[in-house]
Formats: C-alpha cells, sequence, structure tokens
C-alpha cells in the first residue's frame, strides 16, 4: 500500500497531466510543507500532521476574511486524511473502555483517547466530548 507522500507524488504527476491547476497547486503546497521536514519519506501520521496543519491554517485565513465556505485547497488535501471518527463513535468508545475514577479530573483520560484513535480523531471534539460529560 502506498504511503500518503507517495500517493500525493502521484497524484500531482496525474494533475500535471490533466493541467488540474487547482488540484497541482494544493498538492504542491503540501509537498514543499513535506520537504521542509529533514526526513526523506514522512510516516503516514507525519504527513496527517502536516495536512491538518495546513488546512487549519486554511481556515483560519477564511476566517479572518470572513469566507464561510472550505476553499478548493481545503477540498483537495482532505481526500487524502483518514476519516475521522464521529462524535458519536468516540462516545461509545469512552463508555465502554474509560473507567473516570482512575484519574484526578476527566481530561487525564484523553491520552488513552487519543492514542486508541490516534489521528481518526480530532482532538477538539474529543476535549469537547470530555468537557461536557
Amino acid at each position: 500500500m502506498m504511503t500518503i507522500q507517495a500517493q500525493i507524488k502521484a497524484d500531482l504527476v496525474s494533475a500535471m497531466k490533466n493541467k488540474d491547476e487547482e488540484r497541482k497547486n494544493a498538492i504542491r503546497v503540501a509537498l514543499g510543507e513535506f520537504g521542509r521536514n529533514d526526513k526523506k519519506e514522512l510516516s503516514d501520521e507525519e504527513a496527517i500532521r502536516i495536512l491538518r496543519k495546513l488546512i487549519n491554517s486554511e481556515k483560519e485565513m477564511l476566517a479572518a476574511k470572513n469566507i464561510s465556505e472550505d476553499s478548493a485547497f481545503i477540498q483537495i488535501l482532505e481526500t487524502y486524511l483518514p476519516k475521522l471518527a464521529s462524535r458519536d463513535e468516540i462516545l461509545d468508545w469512552i463508555h465502554r473502555n474509560i473507567d473516570f475514577s482512575e484519574f484526578k479530573n476527566k481530561m487525564q483520560a484523553m491520552k488513552s483517547i487519543m492514542s486508541h484513535f490516534g489521528s481518526s480523531a480530532d482532538g477538539n471534539v474529543v476535549k469537547q466530548i470530555l468537557q461536557d460529560m
């Protein structure tokens, strides 16, 4: 199976052949960020972290300009991210696996939850769930 980085590189070639400028430009930004890392080949976790950082900074920029819809840049980069666990899936797992009596406060359970879900859970969603409990 291809790594995310290898898939993005292959998609760049495809976008160039198809003359898809938006896709080509978005992919080049991502590859540029990957290149800033000291490693030659990134793990999927590292690639996902970089892609999420790029998406978040784009969303912040759009919010600053009062633009509510996602840009093509965001939509293109999101295709490389794994599907995020839903709020209900996270909540269900917490109820089945976390004993809050083991922790001084609920937020300490965040480490266990995030280590289970990894990059398939948004840390902000997990934090909000724990605060609402």
